[in-house]
């Protein structure tokens, strides 16, 4: 079965990627292969595309683009149990592998959930990265209880606006940062108080239980300083210099997110609901997504949300 997909073979910028013919190999046995209905992009798509991860995921070349989609099962490996051909899904790669841009893709069965009937595939995709990064950084790592207070720094952004999402629905109170011109955006998502980046922390001080860091703008003595007694501080971003705070005793964690079943379910599960509603700002076919996906590297999106790639 020869398809296309979206692949680099260098690491570099986003002239290296090229929509191309390839085949998919035999699956594993607990892995699945699924026809792809919609793809999502993420910022971590182009650094990994631009070598930042190569540690991880290693020299060997084409590389395939893309972690998150929504479609169809084609077939499904020997031990594959809570899937079957046919079942519509939303789920993730994992980072070695990669390969949502494309008209098919296999994953692990782990990271594929079966999607709500009331969710469009396009809503499907845009679900996965941002929802089970922001469900582990409030409640795996957060430990975010009904009745609490958390403060989420970049509140608008793709995973900050999720956690809101999430929070909000799972009973705490939210509290954020973002543009100053964004404002009325963020209070109508439930937001309260709503400060600008460059707000001064004493004017929160000791007022929370947990502060989300998705944005590398929030110095951590400011995140220190709106935390109420025994709260925590779990950052998204996984620099050197956060992991080393990490180590340290005190109240600061760096997530790294993990492809979590039943974290993608529940994520799944409020995009059904309709409780998490992650925004669309573009979608295009994969013939057209090379360069939708330049510009959105280069320029960003002229409105926000996610940018959806589609078969033909």
């Amino acid at each position: 079965m020869t398809v296309k997909r979206i692949q680099y073979h260098q690491y570099g910028g986003p002239e290296v990627m090229r929509l191309e013919d390839f085949e998919p190999g035999p699956l594993g046995p607990e892995e699945v292969l699924v026809r792809v209905r919609a793809a999502a992009a993420n910022p971590m798509d182009f650094g990994i595309r631009a070598g930042q991860m190569k540690q991880v995921t290693g020299r060997r070349f084409p590389r395939a683009m893309g972690y998150d989609f929504a479609g169809v099962v084609q077939a499904v490996g020997d031990r594959v149990t809570r899937l079957s051909v046919g079942d519509e899904v939303l789920g993730g790669t994992p980072i070695k592998a990669a390969g949502a841009f494309a008209d098919v893709v296999v994953a692990q069965e782990k990271g594929v959930v079966l999607k709500p009937g009331n969710l469009s595939f396009e809503a499907a995709a845009a679900v996965p990265t941002v929802g089970i990064t922001a469900l582990q950084a409030l409640f795996t790592k957060g430990k975010l209880r009904p009745g609490q207070s958390v403060f989420v720094h970049s509140c608008l952004g793709g995973v900050g606006r999720t956690a809101v999402q999430l929070a909000l629905a799972n009973g705490a109170t939210v509290a954020g940062s973002c543009r100053d011109s964004a404002g009325p955006e963020a209070r109508g998502l439930g937001i309260d108080p709503v400060v600008g980046f460059g707000f001064d922390p004493a004017s929160l001080a000791k007022r929370f239980d947990l502060v989300v860091v998705t944005a590398g703008t929030l110095p951590v003595k400011a995140a220190r300083t709106l935390l109420r007694p025994g709260g925590r501080i779990v950052s998204i971003l996984p620099t050197p210099a956060n992991f080393a705070r990490s180590v340290l005793p005190g109240p600061f964690r760096v997530l790294i997110a993990r492809p979590v079943t039943k974290d993608l379910e529940a994520v799944a599960r409020a995009a059904g609901q309709g409780t998490l509603r992650p925004p669309i700002a573009r979608t295009v076919p994969l013939s057209a997504a090379v360069p939708a996906l330049t510009e959105l590297e280069q320029n960003g999106l002229a409105k926000r949300g996610k940018l959806i790639i589609t078969p033909e």
